[in-house]
């Protein structure tokens, strides 16, 4: 009787085979060639501090997708984390104008996000109300509020300690504002992809009605992910407001957009239960070097509004196509 050989595939492989058919991979090409693009496109895109500058492009928008991008991933949503920062900004314009220093400043600026981010949280796990209505009404509320009390008035002068946040380098062109991009990116991976808490965000994201079941208390998660976002809009007022020098009532307009299109660009389904921190991550990079090229090819920027409208819908559109081909 001939003896049956069986061959047993080497995980590696296979683990490999599958990261090449993924949309992260598929990210990685994209940012290859819009790097080479750039580089063929400006003699000044390859300048380190050029590259360096480039950063701020997405580093504040990518620390609020890390957080909106498990928001997402549990079937929910804030629209409103542009008016926390405009918010969270105005609050920290009076008290610096009230005389207090740095320390006090950026206390500030996380309290009034993790606020904001508790009301959301309250309204939608706890009053069990839709969280795209109530982002969108709290949305208009907090930036409401920044103009009730700037109108069309200024805060500056703020202290010179505080602009190293926006504006300060930790080593030659490394920016403060990187390294703490960096360091979200590793919490938010390690709390994603290897803790219960991100097993729990799937569940939910998948089915809430099953994940209840499974013993996941589901508004529990619902509310540290709004508690999330909030925080996270804090971070990036802080840095923002340092970066500008000052706070308007219109500043960080129309962010929201630009976090949304970073977490879906980034392979997080919109409907919820799938998706990846590493895949936002390459998607803020991707945005960030789009953003700094056409910059230096002084295109205007409304021409990139109207690029990134198309960004949004054909990172949702093109996966449905893709399946039902």
């Amino acid at each position: 009787m001939t003896a049956q050989v069986r061959i047993v595939p080497d995980r590696l492989q296979t683990g490999f085979a599958r990261f090449l058919r993924s949309w992260e991979a598929l990210l990685i090409v994209v940012l290859v060639l819009i790097f080479l693009a750039n580089s063929f496109a400006s003699p000044y895109f390859l300048n380190v501090w050029n590259l360096s500058d480039a950063t701020f492009n997405f580093t504040e928008k990518a620390m609020i997708a890390f957080a909106m991008a498990m928001l997402i991933i549990a079937g929910e949503i804030d629209l409103s984390v542009a008016s926390i920062i405009a918010l969270a900004s105005t609050a920290m314009g009076i008290a610096m104008s009230a005389g207090f220093g740095t320390p006090v400043l950026v206390g500030v600026g996380l309290t009034v996000g993790l606020l904001c981010g508790a009301v959301n949280g309250f309204l939608v796990a706890g009053l069990k109300l839709p969280s795209i209505v109530v982002t969108i009404g709290t949305m208009s509320l907090f930036r409401g509020v920044s103009y009730i009390i700037l109108g069309d008035e200024a805060f500056t002068g703020y202290p010179e300690s505080f602009a190293f946040f926006g504006q300060g380098y930790v080593w030659w062109v490394v920016s403060f504002e990187l390294v703490l991009f960096a360091l979200l990116a590793v919490a938010f991976w390690a709390l994603q992809h290897r803790s219960t808490f991100g097993r729990a965000v799937y569940a939910i994201g998948n089915n809430p009605t099953a994940a209840l079941f499974s013993g996941i208390r589901v508004d529990r998660v619902r509310f540290i992910l709004f508690l999330l976002t909030g925080l996270t809009s804090g971070i990036a007022a802080v840095c923002l407001t340092s970066r500008l020098g000052s706070t308007r009532p219109s500043i960080a307009a129309g962010m929201e957009l630009e976090v949304v299109t970073m977490v879906v660009l980034g392979g997080v389904n919109i409907l919820g239960g799938s998706g990846s921190i590493p895949g936002v991550v390459l998607a803020a990079f991707i945005m960030g070097m789009v953003t700094f090229g056409f910059g230096l090819l002084n295109v205007p920027g409304i021409v990139m509004s109207i690029f990134l409208g198309f960004l949004l819908i054909g990172v949702i559109a093109v996966p449905k196509l893709l399946r039902r081909k």
